[in-house]
Formats: C-alpha cells, sequence, structure tokens
C-alpha cells in the first residue's frame, strides 16, 4: 500500500533532520558508505593481485628469482 502525500512529506521531513542532527548515522542507515568501502577494497585486492602475477611472470621471463618470489608474496598478500 503506498504512501499518502503527507506520509511522504513527513518522512521526508524526517530523514532531512536525521541527517542534519547525526549525519553518520544517517550514512550507516544507508548503508552506501560500507559498500563503497567494500567496493574499494575488491578494487585494490584485485590491482594488487594483478601486479603480484605480473612481477612474478617478469621474475620468471628475466631469469630473476628474487623478483619472481616479491611477485608470489605480493600476489598472495
Amino acid at each position: 500500500m503506498p504512501l499518502s502525500e503527507e506520509e511522504l512529506r513527513l518522512l521526508e521531513q524526517m530523514e532531512r533532520a536525521l541527517v542534519e542532527e547525526d549525519p553518520k548515522l544517517a550514512s550507516t542507515l544507508r548503508g552506501t558508505s560500507q559498500q563503497q568501502v567494500t567496493r574499494r577494497r575488491v578494487v585494490l585486492g584485485g590491482a594488487v593481485l594483478v601486479l603480484g602475477i605480473g612481477l612474478l611472470v617478469v621474475g620468471v621471463l628475466m631469469g630473476q628469482p628474487l623478483l619472481g618470489v616479491l611477485g608470489f608474496v605480493v600476489m598472495v598478500a
């Protein structure tokens, strides 16, 4: 059952009041900041994985065992 015009107006007023009073709580209740943090961590983890694989391959191709080991450590991290 949809909300009436009056109920929608009151809900918007309460939301604005919450954001003004406690922006951190309002952000937490929306859940957007946690999703952004999770997305950022996943992207960073993927970038580090690709970097580690790249270092590993370059180390093997160049015959540099230390570079290959470093690439493996970065990839695992």
